[in-house]
């Protein structure tokens, strides 16, 4: 049995040939692998496996060609013929890159010959048609994409730039991250292709791009060869300050770490093939020697470029080198060297190379164990393993499982795409200054759901000999904060933006927020506006200082009239308490002691029954009040007009007179308070509009007509007390307290009139304190002017509480 693996050990470029030590490696690994298995006799006993190997030089012409000769099994091709029908051919290991392997899946699926490619990752590959027999060890790059999107979206970078060759692999794979990362919310700063076609693969252009651009972070679709270019001419214009993203096509590889590369490359990050070990394939890899039959030319070529010498003996195949140099001697030993080619501690290209041969080889062991009569062919045949055709060994690789030896399992999906595994890795540089890839985390998609992918970022080195716990930003507009939202540019891409504050009364609590919440009613933001905070509770409590301080002078008050009353009690045989009206003066203390207390049913949680009552009675003892006020100024005139001769006015001296004013006074404002209990009464309410921070705990007056017709009553009874006392303050009587109801009455107007202003311009509690204050006040000034002087003489002045006095202080004549 023979295959082919189609590689690309020599590359040409611009007249300067480049030995690829990993093509070489896999070459070596194809011998390991056949040795080991012709050498075990529980493997396919009495079989011999072989191969054809061709350098394709990563040119696509020659890959075909390869292709097409191993078909034929000549040197030169005949198409559709078969020259050694002896050595059956079961598969084609190759090519690498993607696009040569799109090309020759055409040719072999027409014959349906099985091609592996151990590397060419491209999603073209994974659709059938024309292609039905192409298998492969590595996942397709539509899983590439998605891990290179969700790699860049959980560092938080939503502004990176895309860069990819313009071949099958490059586009199609950048196109899929695009769309990843679009989906994501993610933006593209800008896109840029290498252009194989040109030398410098565009390069100039590019990195002009990049530093132009403000994202810091560039997402590279490429293969290790066409990288070089970009990475020189970065370095030629001391580009360093981007954090490089690289594809599973140059995140391991050795041309791309070279020492020149060091500084630029340190910190990068990106998607490798899942690795492998391969055991005792170091050893062998260390036993070539250049002068072995087998690929001597070959063996001739890396033992220069490994030990920097030439062979002097025959035509130096590396005619490039400079004649300085040491000559070959055949006799260095590979085991005193660190390269690319005998480095085993970390496969990737090779481990999946190997996977290949695998496959290949389970696929003809279940071949070779068919049972007859059970085959998977018409009728139970199976086919023969000396003599089979390719379609019928093109059924057992698609039916190939088995389990590696690090315990995953090989299989093929119906697009011949196995499950996909990546390690993300990290290029850093160690302290000798050699580059180290270093795997941080993984992408399986055959992994329980939650640990598909998964990093440790506190392993990961952002620059060289840095190890920086915090991921660098990549972002168009820096994350708004809690508090704003974000409000997108005209004419720019969704991740530039720029951070509004939320509206009054609106919050945002989490980071990039789109919109801001309305706080519920009884809420309101917090300075920061990051989260609802309860509304204060604001009334005039008892607890607060300012309605401790006014239930205080409320209380103190109404003891005033008190001690007045008990005065008048005390000296009630005196002239100056018979003269004026004592029973009405008790009555009207009675009433001012009221009037004190019924200020504190203004204070305190505003409870339905308190806002029910507490202006009723306030206006009830009020007009109790001024109705004796009025009462006692009335029945002045009276008591003058009565001591003329011939007057009818004399019945109406007498006191019931004064107690019926009195009574008709009160039903008017009692009318008044039960209309209003009746149509519209006053309730409790919490007022959320006049201060967006409170909640004002306060009595709604139910109707404010009523409210104010009540105190309007009071306002027309103290005025006719005014007018009528300011009429009969100079009436020759010794009973004439008219004066001091007129100040009484004059003060008591001042403090109401007052009050309409300061009540419409105060705001919470301190409305309720300012009619607390005009009761106050409105009650001193009564209690002051009607009853200090009198009180001043009973106490101070006894000599003047005689009748005598009385009669010569009233004497005065009329006006």
């Amino acid at each position: 049995m023979d295959w082919l693996p189609v590689g690309k050990m020599l590359v040409v470029s611009s007249s300067v040939v480049r030995f690829h030590f990993e093509s070489y490696q896999q070459l070596q690994t194809l011998r390991f692998a056949l040795d080991d298995i012709n050498s075990n006799p529980h493997i396919l006993s009495n079989i011999t496996l072989g191969f054809q190997a061709y350098d394709s030089c990563a040119v696509l012409q020659y890959d075909l060609q390869g292709a097409l000769q191993v078909l034929t099994g000549q040197e030169s091709v005949i198409p559709n013929y078969r020259c050694l029908n002896d050595v059956p051919l079961s598969s084609i290991i190759g090519p690498a890159i993607s696009t040569h392997s799109i090309l020759v899946a055409h040719v072999l699926g027409i014959y349906n010959y099985p091609q592996i490619s151990y590397f060419s990752t491209s999603a073209l590959l994974s659709e059938k048609r024309e292609k039905s027999s192409f298998f492969r060890t590595v996942p397709s790059d539509a899983f590439q994409s998605k891990g290179l999107a969700h790699l860049v979206l959980h560092l938080g970078w939503t502004w990176v730039g895309l860069v990819a060759t313009d071949n099958d692999y490059g586009q199609l794979g950048i196109q899929l991250l695009r769309q990843e990362i679009v989906k994501a919310g993610a933006c593209v700063a800008f896109t840029e292709n290498i252009l194989t076609s040109y030398p410098n693969r565009n390069a100039p252009h590019i990195v002009k791009v990049m530093k132009l651009s403000t994202a810091k972070v560039v997402v590279i679709y490429s293969t290790d060869f066409d990288i070089v270019p970009l990475l020189d001419e970065m370095v030629k214009q001391n580009i360093t300050q981007n954090i490089l993203v690289a594809s599973e096509g140059w995140s391991t590889s050795t041309v791309a770490s070279l020492g020149i590369f060091s500084t630029l490359l340190s910190g990068t990050i990106g998607l490798a093939l899942h690795s492998g070990t391969i055991p005792g394939l170091k050893e062998f890899l260390n036993m070539i020697h250049p002068f072995m039959s087998l690929g001597r030319d070959w063996v001739k070529i890396f033992w220069e470029k490994a030990f920097n010498c030439r062979f002097v003996t025959d035509k130096n195949e590396t005619v490039y080198l400079n004649t300085s140099m040491k000559e070959c001697t055949g006799a260095e030993n590979l085991g005193h060297l660190q390269n690319a080619y005998n480095d085993v501690s970390s496969l990737r290209a090779t481990y999946s190379f190997y996977n290949a041969i695998q496959v290949v080889v389970k696929a003809l062991e279940d071949m070779k164990n068919c049972k007859k009569g059970e085959g998977p062919f018409s009728h139970g045949l199976c086919a023969d393993i000396w003599n089979f055709r390719p379609w019928q060994f093109l059924h057992y690789v698609k039916k190939v499982r088995f389990k590696l030896n690090s315990g995953r399992t090989i299989y093929f999906d119906e697009n011949g795409d196995p499950p996909a595994v990546y390690d993300i890795i990290n290029w850093q540089l160690s302290p000798s200054g050699a580059m180290r890839y270093v795997k941080v985390g993984s992408y399986d998609t055959a992994a329980p759901q939650g640990n598909i992918f998964t990093i440790n970022t506190s392993a990961i080195m952002w620059s060289s000999g840095d190890n920086k716990p915090q991921v660098p930003v990549s972002v168009c507009s820096l994350s708004c904060p809690p508090g704003f939202w974000k409000a997108s540019r005209k004419g720019e891409p969704v991740c530039c933006f720029q951070c509004v504050p939320c509206p009054q009364g609106e919050i945002s609590n989490q980071t990039d927020s789109f919109t801001c919440v309305q706080c519920p009613w009884d809420m309101w933001p917090n300075p920061e506006k990051s989260k609802c905070l309860p509304k204060t509770i604001d009334y005039l409590s008892y607890e607060d200082t300012l309605g401790t301080t006014l239930a205080t002078a409320s209380a103190i008050s109404s003891l005033v009239p008190v001690g007045v009353l008990k005065l008048f009690i005390q000296f009630k045989s005196t002239p100056i308490v018979k003269a004026n009206n004592y029973s009405l003066s008790c009555l009207l203390l009675v009433s001012l002691s009221f009037c004190f207390l019924s200020s504190l049913a203004f204070i305190g949680y505003p409870q339905p029954k308190n806002c029910l009552l507490r202006q009723v009675a306030f206006g009830m003892v009020f007009t109790l009040c001024i109705s004796c006020i009025l009462a006692k100024t009335i029945m002045v005139v009276f008591a003058f007009i009565a001591t003329k001769p011939g007057s009818n006015l004399r019945k109406f001296s007498n006191h019931w007179v004064s107690y019926m004013i009195i009574m008709i006074c009160l039903l008017v404002q009692f009318i008044l308070c039960i209309t209003w209990l009746s149509v519209s009464p006053p309730f409790p309410e919490q007022n959320t509009g006049t201060q967006n921070k409170l909640i004002i705990l306060q009595c709604n007056e139910g109707s404010a007509t009523a409210f104010w017709c009540m105190l309007g009553y009071l306002g027309l009874l103290a005025t006719v007390s005014f007018i009528v006392a300011f009429l009969a303050r100079r009436l020759p009587d010794r009973f004439n307290e008219a004066k001091f109801i007129t100040f009484s009455m004059l003060a008591f107007l001042s403090v109401w009139v007052s009050f309409i202003p300061a009540s419409l311009s105060a705001q919470s509690k301190y409305t309720v304190a300012m009619e607390i204050f005009a009761i106050l006040g409105s009650s001193w000034a009564l209690t002051v002017c009607m009853f200090v002087p009198k009180c001043f003489i009973i106490m101070f002045k006894p000599n003047l509480n005689s009748r005598e006095n009385l009669m010569k202080q009233f004497s005065s004549p009329i006006d």
